[in-house]
């Protein structure tokens, strides 16, 4: 069973899929030691690993190499952020396929203009609805896996209300796109009210301090979402760990306390370290063993 098909069987069982950000290969796999079910690789963590913010500033070449470095760090599905697909529909084309041989089960495309920002800053722009759909039914045709997940993602809702960005979900699951993602309610109103009127699978986006109240994933769940993303969960703790711990160094001339203690070894082992030991004899013969009268 393929990765995609194996997400596939998940979005189909009962419930929600609950995927959190991964942004690194570490992070990744401390999500599936975890036993999360999916992975999600985020656009802004890996616009931070390059040392950029969330402003459209990647290219697809290095979105995608981040995302296949990923998927072959973890036996997970990943799904990753595709920004606007990085052009116009035939640009979406490619996306779609350099995406597709990374070993992602699947993207997320944005209707945003560009450069586009993260869905939950102000002074977002979009596009106009037919060329956002234009590019979904390129993304939905350039599949050669009908398994691969075209999720749709719009952020009508701080630009043009929240009708519109209800109205473009549909659309777009209308176009080809088999999940839709509308960014950013901004009420528990709203957040309950889009799989009501969404007509297809619809995917939540919790960020902490954003445009969209916090609640419980399984209230989420009961509202009929089948994926939730937490992007900035593990990026947003790594940064505010780093930043208190720079800080003790500067403060006490010595080397702080780790937030949890670990060996060395075990810190290894996060990164797959018993797996490569057991390698290291795996392909040599066995030493011969001496005669005891020898």
């Amino acid at each position: 069973m393929t990765q995609a098909s194996r997400f596939r069987e998940l979005l189909h069982r009962d419930g929600m899929v609950v995927a959190p950000g991964a942004y690194d290969c570490i992070t990744a796999r401390l999500i599936a030691q975890a036993a999360f079910d999916a992975v999600y690789m985020t656009g802004a963590g890996t616009a931070a690993t390059l040392g950029y913010p969330d402003f459209g500033l990647v290219t697809m070449s290095e979105m995608v190499g981040n995302a296949e470095r990923i998927a072959a760090a973890v036996d997970l599905p990943v799904i990753a952020d595709a920004d606007t697909g990085y052009g116009n529909e035939l640009n979406v084309y490619r996306t779609v396929r350099e995406f597709e041989r990374s070993g992602v089960v699947g993207i997320h495309i944005e209707d945003q203009g560009f450069p586009k920002k993260c869905g939950h800053l102000d002074d977002k722009e979009i596009v106009p609805r037919e060329d956002w759909l234009t590019k979904i039914r390129a993304a939905a045709a350039a599949r050669r896996n009908p398994d691969f997940l075209i999720i749709a993602r719009t952020d009508a809702r701080a630009v043009a209300g929240f009708d519109e960005a209800v109205a473009r979900a549909n659309a777009a699951l209308a176009a080809g796109a088999e999940m839709a993602f509308v960014e950013a309610p901004q009420s528990l109103e709203e957040v309950a009210a889009v799989p009501r009127l969404v007509k297809g699978p619809c995917l939540l986006n919790i960020v902490w301090g954003g445009k969209t109240p916090d609640l419980d994933l399984r209230e989420a769940a009961r509202m009929g979402y089948k994926l939730a993303i937490l992007p900035g969960l593990l990026l947003k703790c790594v940064v505010g760990i780093c930043e208190d711990k720079l800080a003790e160094l500067q403060a006490i001339h010595r080397h702080p306390a780790p937030p949890k203690e670990m060996t060395v070894r075990e810190m290894f082992q996060r990164v797959g370290a018993d797996e490569w030991d057991a390698r290291r004899h795996q392909f040599r013969p066995a030493a011969p063993t001496r005669n005891a009268a020898e």
